[in-house]
């Protein structure tokens, strides 16, 4: 392959387009938009991994067309991360020793940012990768847990979760950014700084232009420092004690939205029942993570529940509406005036059509508000109508929950929670 073709291209993509042809004998035109694709990730996961931080990693990722491989550290391929969220890998990490990629990102959470630090498979595969100058990544508890006891870290700048830091000092220069690269090594705070984290890793792999071009319809805030706010009209109190909330997940369903909603909710203690609407646990969501469900629709059903809330994701949308079982309890929540609820594609296509939006204002998704019947409060990123919430996507999803939050266990716990997650420093 000629490669003064490929002078144009990141270093990133140049590198891994060397590797993948060097010992091919034909010669092939790669354009740089073509060549994007080529950009291999490797992101693995373990018991107790911060369930947030791997999916958005890998949803932003795949969204910017990289080939990510979600690799077990574990026995087996699924993983019980923190939060009851159960995700399913491709690969175990011994599959992945001798694959070469373009970046390397580990996630967070206790104790699986230890279980990391512990694979030797894992910890030899990042130490080549950092000696071939290879992009590598961590965020939350990983960067001192993990990259800096592998000695990865010296000399050069990092960050990591505030508990962390003192660790993290001893092998690195800390900083307090929400996201820090030095060189070929990006490092970040938390569940609420992920999605930063996961876009900065899209413009060290492609470019500015191609972050932009991920980042816009993810909805993000464009203060990151800002507090989370909702807008709320026709106030009525939530309050209640244990509420018990049923999360629905099918093929398609926005994994970012779902696992958002769920680990934000259960981390305020509120029992959350996570139900396939498929005719078995395993879900493939809408950027191919895996997830697995507590228990199938029809069991679920047979119980009530203080708010039904409904990810988005078009495919999953699509099923939810498609599912009478799942529709008529939603018609049940808003006939005994209960909490229900929906983001991104699912107030558009799923509530609006079954008549679970009449009366009410509402916001979605931007591309599909035209589908909404008033569409005069759609600019709000979390909307509460009463007993109804709706929100704008995966960017706007934190707010959605911790707005959820504030309506159940009050302002405080809201506040709280942000503050931990690092989605709010206030």
């Amino acid at each position: 392959m000629a490669l003064r073709h490929l002078t144009s291209l990141s270093p990133v993509t140049l590198c891994s387009l060397r590797r993948r042809f060097t010992h091919r004998p034909f010669s092939l035109s790669v354009s740089a938009s073509m060549a994007s694709s080529f950009c291999k990730a490797l992101v693995p996961i373990a018991h107790g991994t911060e369930p947030m931080e791997a999916v958005i990693t890998v949803d932003v990722l795949r969204r910017a067309g990289a080939d990510v491989t979600v690799a077990s550290v574990e026995k087996q391929l699924q993983v019980d991360a923190c939060h009851g969220v159960k995700i399913v890998a491709d690969a175990l990490i011994s599959d992945c020793a001798d694959t070469g990629f373009d970046l390397i990102s580990l996630s967070g959470g206790m104790p699986g940012a230890a279980t990391l630090r512990d694979c030797g498979i894992l910890e030899s595969m990042v130490k080549m990768h950092a000696a071939d100058g290879q992009l590598y990544a961590a965020i939350c508890a990983a960067p001192a847990v993990a990259l800096g006891s592998w000695g990865l870290l010296k000399g050069l700048k990092a960050t990591c979760y505030p508990s962390f830091m003192e660790q993290l000092a001893s092998t690195a220069t800390t900083v307090e950014s929400r996201v820090q690269q030095d060189g070929k090594v990006v490092t970040s705070r938390g569940p609420g700084t992920a999605m930063e984290f996961s876009v900065s890793l899209v413009e060290q792999l492609y470019g500015k232009e191609k972050a932009d071009e991920v980042s816009g319809p993810l909805v993000m805030r464009s203060n990151l420092e800002d507090k989370f706010i909702m807008a709320e009209l026709n106030p009525m109190d939530w309050k209640c004690d244990n509420p018990q909330i049923l999360v629905p997940i099918a093929n398609g369903t926005e994994e970012m939205e779902a696992v958002i909603i769920i680990d934000v909710l259960r981390r305020a203690k509120a029992k959350v029942v996570v139900a396939s609407v498929e005719d078995k646990l395993e879900i493939v969501a809408s950027r191919k993570v895996k997830l697995v469900a507590d228990v199938l629709l029809d069991e679920a059903v047979k119980h009530s529940y203080d708010l039904v809330v409904l990810p988005g994701g078009l495919g999953g949308a699509k099923a939810f509406a498609c599912s009478e079982k799942l529709v008529n309890l939603l018609k049940k929540q808003r006939e005994s005036n209960k909490p229900y609820g929906a983001i991104c594609a699912s107030p558009a296509l799923v509530l609006g059509p079954h008549g679970l939006l009449k009366g009410k204002k509402a916001t979605a998704f931007p591309a599909m508000c035209s589908q909404l019947s008033d569409q005069s409060e759609v600019e709000n990123r979390v909307l509460v109508d009463g007993n109804l919430i709706t929100s704008r996507g995966p960017g706007t999803s934190m707010e959605f929950a911790l707005a959820i939050v504030e309506k159940f266990f009050g302002y405080g716990k809201a506040q709280e929670l942000a503050k931990v997650m690092l989605f709010s420093s206030q």
